[in-house]
């Protein structure tokens, strides 16, 4: 017969957490629910209005129904409206809200968003189509968000460079006035908007001043996120540089 061991087994203890793996629990724990209250703070921030008196919202598709009314009564002066995309998007809201921005006595402004990888004159025609020719519409912007680097055939920077030098000049010829410039940091970064294209900037970052463009900007989108009565969704906040 085998012998039994005498030998007796040590009584496994709880191994103890250390001092230090709970403090770096809760300081984690402590920096998740400062992120969580911030970013539901963060969301109803925009610049106060006795700096930033001119405020207002840029507005598109993807917003869904939005209360222009309401928009006024929160402060808001203006609403930039995305009208057109590339050659053939278009906004199927744009008459709706052009309508309904104008009743609430906010003035407007049309956006087109530029597409790089598609020429000129396609894109001018589309914005022709949606936006009227009214001296008493805000100066247009041409939104810039998409590189080429996306584009399924290879363009050239030259090339893109050369198009939006003349979609602005197409554009400003329907509307009788200058362009507003809309870069993102990334497509300024490829492109050097700020520094080839004498236009007016507005630029994009939400709660911090922007300082991506070479020159001074006219327009600040402030809070991408701004969350309102005005709408379901979060609206793109925007202010003007005081004069």
């Amino acid at each position: 017969m085998a012998r039994k061991s005498t030998r007796k087994r040590k009584a496994t203890r709880p191994r103890q957490v250390s001092r230090s793996a709970l403090m770096a629990f809760f300081l984690l724990l402590v920096a998740l629910v400062g992120a969580a209250y911030a970013w539901t703070q963060g969301r109803s921030w925009r610049p106060d209005e006795a700096t930033w008196p001119d405020q207002g919202a840029l507005v598109g598709a993807a917003d869904g129904p939005v209360s222009f009314d309401t928009l006024a009564g929160l402060g808001a002066h203006f609403a930039y409206l995305e009208a057109s995309r590339g050659a053939k998007g278009r906004d199927a809201g744009f008459a709706q809200n052009f309508s309904r921005a104008r009743d609430a006595g906010l003035e407007v402004g049309a956006v087109h968003v530029f597409d790089p990888c598609t020429v000129a004159d396609g894109q001018s025609a589309n914005f022709v189509t949606m936006v009227p020719r009214d001296s008493d519409l805000l100066p247009p912007v041409i939104l810039l968000d998409q590189t080429a680097a996306d584009c399924p055939e290879r363009v050239s920077d030259a090339a893109v460079q050369s198009e939006l030098m003349t979609l602005v000049n197409q554009i400003e010829a329907h509307a009788g006035k200058a362009v507003i410039l809309a870069p993102s940091e990334a497509f300024e970064d490829e492109y050097g908007v700020s520094r080839r294209i004498d236009r007016q900037l507005w630029l994009e970052r939400s709660w911090f001043e922007p300082d991506y463009a070479s020159r001074p900007w006219l327009m600040w989108t402030a809070n991408r996120w701004y969350k309102s009565e005005a709408a379901d969704r979060p609206l793109r906040w925007a202010v003007v540089r005081p004069l």
